[in-house]
């Protein structure tokens, strides 16, 4: 496996220099451009979408057919894992992902066991080759997969939940059950990724949208463990190449120091961070993924483009160790010209930041 021709998003998160910043976005495939919402519509339903190859492969290209973006992501979801162990997964427009068996009685939860993602998941696989062939090396893809918590918090809720009651309940009064769910599906998410990188990918980014809901207590117990466990059992080498590892932790800056520490590559900041102060905290020993603001992106050119600056400046000089992106997923009513302003403003005054120092 070599390189791919632009592998300055590879060469951030491994810390070595690049010329420019390189740039993706958290949810790039998705609902603000109009292409993917034709396809979508093609696709009969999201799920249908994210399990035919040939369509995931076609909405994982489309933002790379509009912006000069640094990285391709795998187009399917978190929860492809929760539905491949027998949860039911399902998508209602208008209420998201809910699942026809949730995690709520004690048999089923010890009945838990990690699917083969070679057979379960076989469809996200047949995506990623689909994806390398079409991609023809230009840029890196991106495999990804939920933090065990934040895929519990589904299992055990069935859906979404404003409180996530359930699952903390769980938490203080059957910490047993809820350490069972979490080791099953941390073996889960490393088998996937694993099955991911053998199939192409050539970065992975654990998405922990959930954990920052945590006491700091909890959060090392159930979701940080958890994390620094799969990245343990992550294959870190295929065919000669490195394969980096991202963690992301929505909410999780107060504890951006233990997360460089579980072996990660790089580590994902929200907006709710200075940048700055995040690099002065971990020193050398991560990169860093962020981290503006995704409502920015509603207003106009100009102001893209200060933000914009403005994260950049407050990274600091050096060409090594940050890779631009959202403090977490756009969202779908952005302008998607608004992107382009985004996308060129962090190219040219990344450049001219390395040129100037």
């Amino acid at each position: 496996m070599t390189r791919p021709r632009n592998d300055n998003f590879l060469r951030a998160l491994l810390k070595e220099p690049t010329d420019y910043t390189p740039l993706w976005l958290m949810r790039q495939a998705g609902r603000y451009l109009p292409e993917y919402c034709e396809t979508r519509k093609r696709a009969g339903s999201f799920l249908q979408l994210c399990k035919n190859p040939a369509l995931a492969c076609e909405v994982t290209l489309q933002p790379l057919s509009r912006y000069n973006l640094d990285a391709a992501i795998l187009f399917s979801d978190i929860l492809t894992v929760p539905d491949a162990m027998g949860l039911g997964l399902t998508f209602t427009e208008g209420e998201g992902p809910k699942f026809e068996r949730p995690l709520r009685e004690e048999w089923a939860i010890r009945d838990l066991s990690a699917p083969d993602p070679y057979d379960h998941l076989r469809y996200v696989m047949d995506g990623i080759c689909e994806i390398r062939r079409a991609l023809g090396n230009s840029v890196p893809l991106i495999g990804f997969a939920g933090s065990p918590y934040t895929l519990a918090c589904y299992m055990i809720e069935g859906a979404a939940s404003s409180d996530y009651r359930r699952v903390k309940t769980m938490i203080y009064t059957r910490p047993d059950l809820m350490h069972h769910i979490l080791s099953v599906t941390a073996d889960a998410v490393v088998g996937y990724l694993n099955a991911q990188i053998e199939s192409g990918v050539q970065a992975v980014m654990i998405f922990d949208t959930w954990g920052g809901g945590l006491s700091a207590a909890a959060y090392r117990e159930f979701s940080l463990h958890y994390m620094q466990r799969i990245v343990a059992g992550l294959l870190r080498q295929r065919d000669g190449e490195r394969v980096p590892s991202i963690v992301f932790t929505k909410g999780g800056g107060c504890w951006l120091e233990a997360i460089a520490d579980i072996g990660c590559d790089a580590v994902g900041i929200d907006w709710t961070l200075d940048i700055g102060e995040a690099r002065r905290r971990v020193g050398h020993k991560v990169s860093l993924q962020g981290n503006l603001d995704p409502a920015v992106l509603c207003a106009s050119s100009d102001i893209i483009a200060a933000e914009t600056r403005r994260i950049l400046d407050s990274y600091g000089p050096g060409n090594t160790g940050h890779v631009f992106n959202l403090g977490h997923g756009i969202a779908q009513w952005t302008p998607p010209e608004h992107v382009t302003a985004l996308v060129e403003t962090v190219h040219e005054y990344s450049r001219a930041l390395r040129r100037k120092n």
